[in-house]
């Protein structure tokens, strides 16, 4: 009985060893193609705006809307945040850049044709660095960064009957970011995609909302077996509006497509959309064959000329960026990986942590405060960093009030803190005096406390003195009462050891 039990326990757990080696067997390939909106006020080749929210087809003109005659113009800060984000990425910047047309025909694209670059894309090679889970670090290659225009947008699900057309997106401007196929999760892309969104913040060149459309991406992924040279065939994943979404797809796919050749199956090369709702892909069209595009030069605009001296100038106006961030909290201010990584997700907290450090020379207590008190204020107020009410200079003096034992770190965070954000005039020792929370650190007054906390437990005095020494705690938690919270706890229990007999 005992033995065929055990037999009928091995058939499953057999299949699933089966299934696992099946999956370990293979590798994934990903790149990522990802869409970066930019932050100008007017669109890439006209002066129309590019205000998100506006009433459909309202942000048009004769040049947006494709009419014969008109002539494009190239807008000047496309090209500065474009060797923003180049000197980001260590990339390339090419000297002269030519426009090419890029010829296909939606409804949502009205001229027939995308200006965009083909073979001059501004930037080239360059790199993103990516943290992984496991706190390893991965360089992920790029193979270009180039300038186009968007198109349209088409919406299928708000007539019954048409499908409606909002033209205010046609030739608002695009950098798309091209990396090299080096990616090997899902995983892994949602970490590429939050360090993209990061730097684009940083730069001040995007706002990175997916859900907006602002940040957009393409995966293209294929599968291989381990140690292969040949990649696998390649699909394109698109419309997808969150990052976990990305992650999510990629995921599927890649199981979906090691299946597919398990079973003896073609992997189908086509162009496939996430249904966030399933957690599944579905094709849309196939792609057995590249489209032909047709690029040729664009003759309506001439190419753009960038030199040395303009580079020079962008460059010295960069900010400091997340990864300098990150290693300089890491490596110069002794700071964990996990705090500096907290400190630098938002570019306006990496700021106020920047100038509170100018203040402040305890960098673990100041980034305790950012993480701590601080952000639990905005999260519960519901505010940003720039709606702060205390300011660095102001924050550095808190700190400093605990560091030169004048205050408890329990009195600043419970009493103090709140304080300072309701009287934004006055500083933080100010409000410790006016308040009476200015620790109490003489040995006189605190002498007296010991000995009243002591005479009022006289039966435990015996037991601490016959080794109950636990009963420390007991005797400190009544001086503390007695001092209203504010004896030095350091000095205090210096004395209350003496007076119990314990040195």
């Amino acid at each position: 009985m005992r033995n065929s039990y055990l037999a009928g326990l091995k058939i499953p757990v057999l299949k699933s060893v089966i299934q696992m080696s099946a999956y370990d067997r293979y590798e994934a390939v990903i790149g990522l193609e990802v869409h970066i909106q930019l932050l100008t006020q007017s669109k890439a080749y006209s002066a129309d705006s590019t205000e998100y929210g506006s009433l459909p087809n309202t942000n048009v003109s004769a040049i947006s809307l494709g009419h014969p005659g008109t002539l494009p113009r190239t807008n000047k800060k496309v090209i500065e945040f474009a060797v923003r984000l180049g000197l980001a990425t260590h990339s390339n910047i090419r000297e002269t850049n030519q426009y090419a047309r890029k010829n296909y025909f939606y409804a949502d694209l009205p001229k027939g044709y995308q200006i965009t670059q083909d073979k001059t894309p501004i930037c080239t090679g360059g790199s993103i660095r990516i943290k992984n889970a496991d706190g390893s670090f991965k360089v992920v290659q790029l193979t270009r960064i180039h300038m186009e225009e968007d198109a349209g947008k088409s919406m299928h699900d708000i007539d019954p009957y048409d499908t409606l057309i909002d033209l205010n997106r046609a030739g608002v401007p695009l950098l798309e970011i091209v990396s090299e196929p080096e990616l090997k999760s899902g995983e892994e892309a949602y970490n590429y995609l939050s360090e993209v969104r990061k730097l684009v913040r940083y730069l001040d060149i995007c706002d990175g909302n997916m859900e907006e459309g602002s940040l957009r991406c393409d995966a293209n992924i294929s599968v291989m077996l381990k140690g292969a040279s040949q990649f696998g065939r390649k699909v394109e994943v698109k419309n997808m509006n969150s990052m976990r979404n990305v992650q999510r797809a990629i995921e599927y796919e890649i199981k979906r497509q090691v299946d597919a050749i398990e079973k003896g199956e073609v992997v189908a090369q086509d162009t496939r959309s996430f249904d966030a709702v399933a957690g599944t892909t579905f094709s849309m069209r196939s792609k057995e064959a590249a489209n032909d595009y047709r690029y040729f030069p664009e003759p309506d605009l001439q190419p753009v000329v960038i030199s040395e001296k303009y580079i020079s100038e962008i460059k010295a106006g960069l900010p400091a960026l997340p990864g300098e961030l990150f290693d300089k909290y890491t490596q110069s201010l002794n700071l964990s990986a996990y705090d500096a990584a907290v400190l630098t997700e938002i570019k306006s907290f990496a700021l106020y942590f920047e100038e509170l450090i100018r203040h402040c020379r305890n960098y673990k207590a100041a980034a305790n405060w950012m993480m701590g008190a601080v952000k639990s204020y905005l999260n519960e107020s519901a505010k940003e960093i720039t709606e702060f009410q205390i300011s660095p200079e102001r924050l550095s003096r808190l700190i400093d009030l605990v560091d030169t034992g004048k205050i408890s770190n329990t009195v600043a965070t419970q009493s103090l803190f709140p304080l300072l954000l309701k009287e934004s005039g006055k500083n933080p020792l100010q409000l410790a005096e006016e308040h009476n929370l200015l620790q109490e650190s003489g040995e006189d007054a605190l002498a007296e406390l010991v000995k009243k906390a002591i005479a009022r437990y006289p039966e435990k005095v015996a037991e601490y003195k016959g080794g109950k020494v636990g009963l420390i705690g007991l005797f400190m938690a009544e001086l503390m009462k007695l001092s209203g919270g504010k004896a030095d706890p350091k000095v205090a229990s210096e004395l209350m050891r003496k007076a119990l007999g314990s040195d």
